[in-house]
């Protein structure tokens, strides 16, 4: 009996020891200091990821165009990006596993004397970059206001708090800036204008990017990581201290009214279900097509790959989140 019981004790050992497999290290970079951006952070910072099997380290890429560049290069194999399209025209076969962004959660500011979006015609408009999400949004403010693209001169110009100090010292006349940057913006004295989002059109932002490439050869990583992502959504709307707490972190900033629209922010306008929107990336095909004849070609499904987040619905990962994280919203 002794030597069962220095047997059964010894094999419980080694299955733990076996059981115990070393986490997957892997990098996930975000273009922003956006809230939306804050899925990867909080997974990160509250061991979701780690609960997946995954050491994460999140990676700051300034703007989508150059975020987009590392993730067809492989090196971060997943980014929190919304600008799969244009790269998959061009034959790098990126995708959506999950997003989080129909609207361009972008608000105009502008220095004093422009008060209307129409007196944005050939003002100095800064973005963080080309084929990013503010690059996108001065389509829609052209065509909203009837002017050409070309109309809008458009300027590199950093990120929100970068583009902020350029209007207010005049290198630029306007700039986007992000809900949870609009207290700065408000501060520094310029002319809240309008939000992009409240101008009517279905966008395809933020989401979970990664490559089919990646996808065959690691799928159970991108669902571990995905699983991170998805929970910590949960976990945002169930605890608004240890959210803004990361917020906080990764936003550089202790300013309680950035902290507070941010967090705003993101219960108003982030799904628990993280689905893509197909007339979201049809908006992007046509708005590519005139400088990327082959965009009519494509259809909006061969953008994403569902089958991830079909495969949690099917196993009840959903459902067991609502339950681990209940909130009122």
């Amino acid at each position: 009996m002794k030597k069962i019981g220095i047997l059964s004790i010894l094999f419980a050992l080694f299955s733990a020891v076996a059981d115990a497999q070393p986490l997957k290290r892997i990098k996930i970079c975000y273009p922003s200091l956006s809230f939306r951006q804050s899925n990867v952070w909080v997974a990160r910072e509250m061991g979701l990821f780690n609960k997946y099997g995954l050491e994460v380290e999140p990676i700051l890429f300034r703007g989508g165009q150059v975020a987009t560049q590392a993730l067809v290069s492989g090196d971060p194999p997943i980014v929190n990006i919304g600008t799969v399209v244009q790269a998959t025209i061009q034959g790098h076969n990126l995708v959506l596993t999950a997003a989080v962004e129909n609207k361009y959660d972008l608000i105009i500011f502008t220095r004093p004397g422009i008060t209307q979006i129409e007196q944005l015609k050939g003002k100095k408009i800064g973005i963080t970059g080309f084929n990013s999400a503010t690059h996108y949004a001065s389509i829609i403010v052209a065509r909203h206001i009837g002017a050409e693209l070309k109309e809008l001169t458009l300027i590199p110009a950093g990120l929100d708090t970068e583009r902020i100090a350029s209007v207010t010292t005049g290198v630029l006349d306007a700039t986007y800036v992000a809900t949870s940057a609009a207290p700065l913006a408000r501060k520094a004295g310029l002319t809240e204008i309008v939000s992009v989002g409240d101008l009517g059109v279905e966008v395809q932002g933020n989401g979970f990017a990664t490559s089919r490439a990646y996808i065959a050869a690691n799928r159970d990583v991108v669902k571990s990581a995905l699983k991170g992502f998805v929970e910590a959504i949960y976990l945002i709307y169930s605890n608004k201290p240890a959210a803004q707490k990361v917020f906080a972190k990764y936003m550089r900033t202790n300013n309680p009214e950035v902290l507070e629209d941010s967090y705003n922010g993101y219960i108003k306008s982030i799904p628990k279900k993280p689905y893509p929107t197909m007339k979201g990336i049809q908006f992007m095909l046509d708005v590519l097509a005139p400088t990327l004849p082959n965009a009519k070609n494509f259809k909006p499904e061969q953008f994403v790959d569902l089958s991830f987040l079909q495969e949690l619905e099917k196993e009840g990962f959903f459902t067991e989140m609502a339950k681990r994280y209940p909130t009122k919203n």
